[in-house]
């Protein structure tokens, strides 16, 4: 019997429209748990390191977490895993909202797509019964409307539906796969799942999942459960308002958006307006946003509320789910000081089907190019005077690939060295030619650095969590933070916390010393990693600061839903390093150095360039890689990937290239 799994994998062959149930193999579950660790051996055993991101030989895997659709609280995370066509990498994206846990329910641990269908279709799933059916009729919908028209189609109101828009469908770079409450929106998703003629995947389940030890396991999830109640009454002390208590940040909760407003940069992440908040902007956007938000809502078995259906009044849409930081990313790309704008262009843009952290700053990009006479009226005929007019005129170009929007569609990267002309010095924001979250900051920071810089994920919002942003002023409020910190795995991150200062001695960039800021990037990672192996949501585990799943209770869940009897050892040091050194070693076929492993050049105002280096070198030691960020074939024989560290050895990447064979 299999127990938090169902044991099977629904695989589809798109050109052929073969559809089959493979079972897998235990083993591989005490290997790599579920999630991203088995979508990433999936992708390393079935996909050519040569595959062009929209080639039949591409995948696109849909894996649930180990524990979605147990009573685990917030595990309901799918994560896809492609090959991106904007970062030519492994890519993976979370959604969070109900469509894993339903497809769990329906016997299934994965969808994996492979190659191309000849025309538009959609999956559905019902249990033991999964057809292709005909989509032409969906063809250029948005995604809100195709989930309604698939579900009265279906007559099955309780299906769950992920779809594309028409961003998707034009193989935009930067397109999503949308589905009611939640996105995958990084990397691309949207745009295989276009280019394979997938317009959605709709699923029914009515099964049961096996426990192993049920008693145990649902005491685990009452304690953690009472915690996020404890939580919730006992926010975090001395951090911004948006990051004292649990969940995704709280943005469609809280009006206060000081930190984000003057502490992110605005345009093509450029400008940092730093007396922008006032409680005049704030009295107007807390109308606004009071006006557009219907209701918070939740994800599958979660008792936080992290999104919002959005209906304001000026939408002329239907309503939509907005999350997070994406109500700014549009209105602070713009330079827009209306709030209003922000809501309206959102629930546009997620019908179309873009990722709402990419789209805003390619489209601030091109507003750039156009100041700087790079781009010209011939490019962007009867382009509007304000900046609002303009990102709308943008979306519906980028969207559609029409004129200067397909040579946007494929990103900043590729766009600026399209357009050339200068426009690759304005490309001020992407790492490994993916766009980041807008931050320009003061001083250098280690931590952030190596976890901006080596990490697979490539964005910052799936990397860093846990730790406080800045130090705190008082060291008695640093020892009265400690005190109850039991998420902190070590008492070197204690100290840590204990000795940081703003300035001095014990400041960044300088402080701590490497070991410890090494220690302290591979926390934070690896709480992500067990996130999305398991489908916790990180907005109750790796992201929040004292967050109800931790280091420290985590591997008792694991055991108790799955009999594996994994402890915090065999977790941490063997389970998330092998799948962290396998997402390492993709990318190191795929071309993945050393020179890739940086930040964006203006990131921080003040830079180390010995220090960065020396930062690098000391952590791809920590992490058993060598010089060039590639894991050295004696690590990763240590974690049961000697196949993989042959395979780089005949292929010659620890050799410059060369061949096993010709050295």
């Amino acid at each position: 019997m299999r127990y938090a799994e169902t044991g099977y994998n629904l695989e589809i062959d798109l050109s052929s429209g073969n559809i089959e149930k493979v079972e897998t193999d235990p083993a591989i579950t005490a290997l790599h748990l579920g999630g991203l660790g088995t979508n990433a051996k999936i992708l390393w055993d079935t996909v050519p390191p040569e595959a062009d991101p929209f080639s039949p030989e591409n995948r696109l895997i849909f894996g649930t977490g180990l524990l979605c659709g147990t009573p685990a609280v917030g595990a309901n995370r799918t994560i896809v895993t492609t090959y991106s066509p904007q970062t030519l990498l492994m890519a993976y994206s979370m959604m969070g909202g109900f469509w894993a846990p339903e497809l769990k329910h329906a016997g299934y641990d994965k969808v994996i797509l492979s190659g191309k269908s000849p025309s538009l279709v959609y999956l559905w799933i019902n249990n033991d019964k999964v057809e292709l059916r005909d989509a032409s009729h969906l063809q250029g919908k948005g995604t809100v409307e195709t989930e309604a028209l698939i579900r009265e189609e279906l007559q099955e109101p309780n299906a769950q539906v992920m779809s594309i828009g028409l961003a998707g469908e034009n193989r935009i770079y930067y397109s999503s796969i949308e589905h009611s409450r939640s996105s995958a929106s990084r990397g691309g998703m949207g745009a295989v799942m276009g280019d394979k003629k997938v317009k959605a995947i709709a699923v029914r389940g009515t099964k049961d999942l096996n426990i192993a030890r049920p008693v145990e396991f649902i005491e685990h999830c009452n304690d953690v459960l009472n915690y996020i109640q404890w939580r919730a009454d006992n926010p975090v002390q001395h951090v911004p308002p948006i990051l004292a208590g649990l969940g995704s940040p709280q943005e469609m909760a809280i009006h206060d958006e000081q930190w984000h407003t003057t502490a992110f940069s605005w345009g093509n992440a450029r400008y940092r307006r730093k007396d922008f908040w006032t409680e005049e902007v704030e009295k107007e956007w807390s109308e606004i946003q009071d006006g557009a938000v219907q209701r918070l809502i939740s994800c599958y078995n979660c008792p936080m509320k992290c999104g919002a259906i959005i209906a304001y009044p000026t939408l002329e849409l239907s309503k939509y789910m907005m999350k997070c930081y994406s109500k700014l990313t549009y209105v602070m790309g713009a330079m827009a000081d209306n709030l209003e704008f922000g809501f309206r262009i959102a629930g546009l843009a997620q019908g179309y089907g873009v990722d709402a952290y990419t789209a805003p700053q390619v489209m601030a990009f091109a507003v750039e190019l156009y100041e700087q006479g790079i781009l010209t009226d011939q490019d962007l005929p009867e382009f509007p005077p304000d900046n609002e007019g303009r990102f709308f005129y943008l979306l519906e170009k980028i969207v559609r690939r029409e004129g200067i929007g397909d040579v946007l569609a494929n990103g900043v990267y590729w766009a600026a060295r399209e357009i050339g002309n200068g426009a690759e010095a304005y490309d001020s924001n992407t790492i490994k030619k993916h766009e980041q979250i807008p931050i320009k900051l003061g001083m250098l920071n280690p931590i952030f650095f190596l976890m901006l810089s080596t990490g697979e994920k490539i964005n910052i919002t799936q990397i860093e969590g846990q730790l406080p942003q800045a130090p705190f002023p008082d060291r008695e409020d640093r020892e009265e933070f400690v005190k109850d910190w039991i998420q902190a795995p070590s008492d070197t991150i204690k100290e840590f916390f204990l000795n940081w200062e703003l300035r001095g001695d014990n400041a960044f960039p300088f402080y701590p010393d490497f070991q410890t800021a090494c220690e302290l990037v591979e926390w934070q990672e690896t709480m992500h990693y067990i996130d999305d192996s398991t489908g916790i949501c990180a907005g109750l585990s790796s992201f929040p600061i004292k967050p109800p799943y931790h280091i420290n209770n985590l591997p008792g869940l694991i055991s108790a839903a799955t009999g594996l009897d994994i402890d915090r050892d065999e977790l941490w040091n063997k389970i998330v390093r092998r799948n962290r050194s396998l997402m390492r070693a993709i990318n190191s076929r795929r071309g993945l150095r050393r020179s890739d492993d940086k930040p964006p050049q203006d990131h921080w105002k003040k830079r180390f360039p010995e220090h960065e280096a020396k930062l690098l070198d000391e952590y791809y030691k920590f992490k058993g890689w060598n010089n060039d960020g590639i894991p050295t074939k004696e690590s990763l024989e240590e974690l049961g990937l000697g196949y993989v560290g042959e395979d780089l050895e005949k292929r010659g990447i620890y050799n410059n290239g060369q061949s096993e064979e010709k050295s």
